[in-house]
């Protein structure tokens, strides 16, 4: 939903100041991955996006910790936010350019990298499925391998 009003209310090249500066809104494509890198392999990064979407739709069904619902709702969010952009915009299927809108500090990424809300989500996600690993809490809100447990009968 951002990025159509992105879209329908910021012309290619307008930055619109907020927050003092501290945000700019902007209109860009993003035919690359995070930060543009490799632009021009936006197939690749679709078939990616696609890979991940089911991985996460098939670890769904084991899901009981919350924490691992959320991290893991947060990257398919993201994925499939910008998964819809690479398939229905322009210049064509499987070649689109993803929106990016957002531009901390600065204009036209002068400062920080041009993003979107679905960026967003894949970091926050990533870095809370981070924190639930490296806690060791699993996917079934368990702590660790219950071999490594001591046993407590």
């Amino acid at each position: 939903m951002t990025k159509l009003v992105a879209v329908a209310m910021i012309e290619p090249g307008e930055d619109i100041r907020v927050l003092g500066g501290a945000l700019y809104l902007t209109n860009l494509r993003n035919t690359g991955a995070a930060f543009s890198f490799a632009e021009g392999f936006t197939v690749v990064f679709t078939l990616i996006a696609v890979a991940v979407a089911v991985v996460i739709l098939r670890t769904a069904r084991r899901l009981r910790s919350t924490g691992w619902a959320v991290a893991l709702g947060l990257v398919l969010g993201g994925a499939l936010g910008n998964l819809v952009d690479r398939i229905f915009r322009d210049p064509g299927f499987l070649r689109g350019g993803v929106v990016d809108f957002l531009s901390v500090f600065g204009p036209d990424g002068e400062v920080w990298p041009v993003f979107n809300v679905a960026d967003s989500a894949i970091v926050c996600g990533g870095v809370l499925g981070a924190v639930m690993a490296l806690r060791g809490i699993e996917f079934d809100g368990t702590r660790g391998d219950a071999e490594d447990r001591p046993d407590t009968a």
